[in-house]
């Protein structure tokens, strides 16, 4: 029982922190990728304020999968390593960055179809998909192995 809370625990930290890495890669690769419009610093959040007006639909895309493809790492990788509530771990990674996307889109502006997508399809949906596809890798995995004992 205390090993599979430990276990449950280590769970929720390396998702956060997998989900985080998978982030931040993201985020850091997109204005190399997608330029921003020009005269705007996505470092600053003060320019990125006086800025977003010239964002096009584009620049939206790399902070979406940013959002959804962290916390489906993320819920992947606690869905993965926990023994038991897989699911509830998962979902509490998903609750983890709506909570952070919640902050930021109250600290950087952006559109409202850009905020309602964001905060509806990138985290809680990202989360379930991340168990999902995590149980089946695990069902994948017990079948392959092979038949011990008598």
């Amino acid at each position: 029982m205390i090993r599979n809370i430990l276990r449950g625990t280590l769970a929720v930290i390396i998702g956060l922190v997998v989900g985080g890495c998978v982030n931040m890669a993201l985020i850091l690769a997109s204005p190399h990728l997608i330029p921003p419009p020009a005269g705007v610093d996505v470092s600053n959040v003060e320019s990125m304020r006086a800025g977003i007006h010239l964002f096009e639909p584009k620049h939206f895309l790399f902070p979406f999968l940013a959002h959804a493809l962290g916390t489906l790492a993320g819920a992947w990788v606690a869905s993965r390593i926990a023994v038991r509530g897989r699911m509830g771990i998962a979902f509490l990674i998903g609750a983890a960055f709506l909570a952070g996307g919640i902050a930021a889109a109250s600290m950087i502006p952006a559109p409202g179809w850009f905020i309602g997508l964001d905060l509806v399809a990138a985290y809680l949906p990202m989360a379930w998909i991340g168990a999902m596809i995590a149980g089946k890798s695990r069902n994948r995995d017990a079948s392959t192995r092979p038949a011990t004992g008598i």
